[in-house]
């Protein structure tokens, strides 16, 4: 039975792997940082979400070994039980006033709030919109809770009018900044939209947090808008901050009700304590360091300027995300695969990951990245071959 079911799964491993969509992991064996070893080899890395160089920050690394100095390592259980420490509680304070929101819940990953979220406000009888290039969990969320999903073309919000009608949808959900797009979702006319509508408007902000808005208070701070116009707002830790886990931030009456009704949230242990004294201090610096968001959007600019002289076919977008079409997934494959021959790491992606055709290489860049980082990447791109296939 193991044989037949093992040769089932190499069948089907075959062909992933006969249509350029099978996924190799790297071996890193240097800390997250531009300038990586990758099993023993010197690569340029464009491949991680650490916008704003924190993960190995020597501050926050710092921050770590105190903590697990004070807290050890684990934490032992669940937030509910006894694992909610005076460093979670801290960290969900320091997250409520970055965010402008009375309150901050931790979660494990932006996949376990994203579930919690959507799972915990809705369920049969309830309809949800959601923007067609969603990331997985949010769409994955909305299939776990069992209400209605539809989902609207990508940022087209005369689409969603069109398509609520005369509903009563309970959310509204969509990425602040898509993730392998790179470009922002229309939250102003999605706001006004949900409130006519009367349902919540739902922001995963993953890519944003950091980045844009002031001191790096992300994309609903960046259009101007605050609490009442977004209601529920997910943020990740992993990215600009540089650590891991995330948040939803709300009002206290969201957060209650995730904390007694989020099974992702219930039913899991907490984080390290250490790591939430880790990120409080990457919290600090990204908000205390403009000049991490001047330099990093300072390097977008020069990126998109030798680019465009390249002639590369580029998204529109102005953030670190900056995907390279290349069609096919094969022809995507072939070009990482280039670029790494001339020790540039940068991934690619395809389907599912990214609809049909649109297969592409995501470029991210950091503030940790320099000028002449920029340089090398497009002197490497400019010699990639661009013929279709």
């Amino acid at each position: 039975m193991h044989q037949t079911g093992d040769a089932e799964l190499r069948s089907r491993l075959g062909q992933l792997e006969a249509k350029a969509l099978y996924r190799r992991r790297r071996i890193q064996e240097a800390p997250q940082q531009p300038h990586a070893v990758v099993e023993g080899r010197p690569m340029l890395s464009f491949c991680s979400n650490d916008y704003l160089g924190l993960a190995n920050h020597p501050e926050v690394v710092a921050a770590l070994r105190e903590g697990a100095q004070r807290w050890g390592v684990g934490s032992g259980s669940a937030h509910l039980v006894n694992g909610h420490s005076r460093a979670h509680h801290a960290l969900e304070e320091a997250l409520a006033e970055l965010t402008g929101r009375p309150r901050a819940l931790l979660f494990s990953t932006g996949y376990m709030a994203n579930l919690g979220v959507i799972t915990a406000l809705a369920g049969r009888g309830d309809t949800l919109f959601e923007d067609r290039l969603n990331h997985a969990s949010l769409l994955d969320g909305a299939l776990l809770s069992r209400a209605t999903l539809k989902r609207y073309p990508h940022g087209d919000c005369a689409a969603l009018e069109r398509l609520i009608g005369s509903a009563s949808p309970r959310l509204i959900v969509t990425d602040g900044v898509f993730s392998m797009d790179g470009d922002l979702a229309p939250l102003p006319r999605l706001a006004a939209l949900a409130q006519r509508a009367g349902a919540w408007l739902m922001v995963d902000d993953a890519h944003g947090m950091g980045v844009l808005g002031r001191g790096g208070r992300g994309c609903v701070d960046h259009f101007g808008l605050d609490a009442a116009e977004v209601p529920i707002l997910m943020g990740t830790l992993g990215k600009a901050f540089g650590t891991f886990g995330a948040f939803v931030a709300g009002s206290e009456a969201l957060i209650e009700t995730l904390i007694q009704g989020a099974r992702s949230y219930v039913y899991t242990t907490a984080t390290p304590p250490a790591l939430a004294e880790a990120t409080l201090k990457a919290l600090e610096i990204a908000e205390r360091d403009d000049w991490r968001r001047e330099r990093l959007h300072a390097l977008i600019a020069r990126f998109r300027h030798g680019a465009a002289e390249l002639g590369l076919t580029l998204a529109d977008s102005r953030t670190p995300i900056q995907p390279l079409l290349a069609g096919s997934a094969s022809r995507a494959l072939a070009w990482s695969q280039a670029l790494e021959s001339a020790g540039i790491l940068v991934g690619a992606i395809r389907p599912p990951t990214v609809p049909e055709g649109t297969a592409r290489l995501r470029l991210t860049l950091s503030a940790a990245h320099c000028e002449s980082d920029i340089d090398r990447l497009l002197d490497a791109l400019g010699r990639l071959p661009m013929q279709q296939d």
